[in-house]
Order: structure tokens, then sequence, then C-alpha cells
């Protein structure tokens, strides 16, 4: 699903509109799964979008993240570590 109608990358964050939107996603049921989209780039924001679906995507912060960084291999881990709120 996608989070919002923005451009990826604009946004942060998960609304309490989305989540209501969400929610009534949920309730059709759907026999695929349903991941999310848009303004996933963080902890806070990962957790409610997997709160609501069965996992999310994050793109735009990943590909910031890889573009600016120095030691890649480490820095990969690092933000996939602070996405499992384990940093």
């Amino acid at each position: 699903m996608v989070s919002s109608a923005s451009t990826t990358g604009a946004k942060t964050g998960i609304s309490a509109t989305q989540e209501t939107y969400f929610d009534r996603i949920a309730q059709m049921n759907l026999k695929n799964p349903r991941l999310i989209g848009f303004g996933i780039s963080d902890y806070e924001s990962f957790m409610k979008a997997s709160k609501n679906a069965s996992g999310a995507i994050i793109g735009s912060a990943f590909v910031k993240m890889i573009a600016q960084a120095k030691d890649l291999q480490a820095e990969i881990i690092d933000f996939v570590q602070s996405i499992k709120g384990k940093k």
C-alpha cells in the first residue's frame, strides 16, 4: 500500500489519518500480504507501518544513506539496526 499521495522521500512518519486508512484496508481481509511504503524512514514509522500491515518498504531513506556513506558496510549495518530499534 502507498501510505500517501506524495512523492517517495518527500514525507516522513505515519499520521492518524493514514492509520485509519490502513485499518480500512485490513478490514477488507485481502488474501495477499500488505506492505506499506512511502514515509517509512526510521524505527517509529517502520513500527507503525508493520503494526498495520505485513511489513514496510524503506526506499528513499536507504538510498540517501547509501549515497552519503563513507563506510558503506558499517553504515548499512547501523541503518538496519536503527530501523530494528537496536541502535
